[in-house]
């Protein structure tokens, strides 16, 4: 724990060193007791709570919409020759396309509120998502699937039980790429057109030149986000338990 600590340790002394030389400007660059102490002021704002479940309320939904999509998508990529030369000129023309860049399109279709906001980062989550389950189910050993058949399982069977845990690993690679994706397409979406949640909050303190309650709304974004990929990683530990060791170096 003291160990995984000492690199933000030292990036916050080079930080309160840097505000404190004089070299830069303060009202730009505030050390850290200006930045403890709005954020201090923030978590005992009463409408920290509402900006913090829009938030999360989009982060959520179009992660796990995306996971929903992407997991089986992955699969029958894998295993379909027609669907994978099917998506995957999608995915190759489509990827490097900013998804942002198709936002107003969704807000025409699907309003500005959290619908909007959601198929973004469900379409921007799809392709690690989706990419890392086809990598997981194409490198499983055929070996286990063939003794899978001759011990007379049937198509489902080998996809649940054989197919599903050799490839759980990567999959969940791929769910630890898409988790900071869905944070940072949803702050930016709140950023251009939201009244609520953490990335409106950072503009409306942008726009008021206050610097130092952007890098307090950043911490508690940054906060989220650790938590929620710490519990990532639990919940990998406990669903692919014969690689716990993995996860648990992941944890620490």
């Amino acid at each position: 724990m003291v160990a995984s600590a000492a690199p933000v340790a030292v990036v916050l002394a080079l930080w309160e060193l840097m505000a404190r030389s004089g070299l830069v400007n303060p009202r730009l660059v505030p050390d850290l007791g200006t930045i403890a102490g709005q954020l201090v002021l923030l978590l005992q704002s009463p409408q920290l709570g509402v900006h913090v479940g829009a938030s999360l309320t989009r982060v959520m939904a179009g992660f796990w919409l995306a996971v929903v999509a992407g997991v089986p998508l992955g699969i029958a990529m894998a295993r379909l020759r027609a669907c994978e030369r099917a998506v995957e000129p999608l995915f190759a023309l489509g990827y490097p396309v900013p998804r942002i860049a198709l936002y107003p399109i969704f807000v025409f279709l699907f309003g500005i509120g959290h619908l909007s906001k959601i198929v973004l980062v469900a379409l921007e989550c799809l392709y690690p998502i989706a990419v890392h389950t086809y990598h997981g189910v194409r490198g499983i050993d055929r070996l286990y699937i063939w003794s899978a058949q001759n011990m007379g399982a049937t198509r489902w069977q080998i996809v649940w039980k054989v197919m599903a845990p050799a490839a759980a690993p990567q999959a969940f690679t791929g769910l630890r790429v898409a988790l900071p994706i869905a944070f940072i397409i949803t702050i930016l979406t709140e950023m251009v057109s939201s009244t609520e949640g953490l990335g409106w909050l950072i503009l409306y303190a942008s726009a008021s030149l206050s610097q130092a309650r952007v890098f307090a709304s950043l911490a508690i974004v940054a906060g989220m986000g650790f938590a929620m990929d710490r519990a990532l990683a639990i919940l990998r530990n406990r669903i692919v338990f014969w690689e716990r060791e993995v996860a648990l170096v992941a944890i620490r």
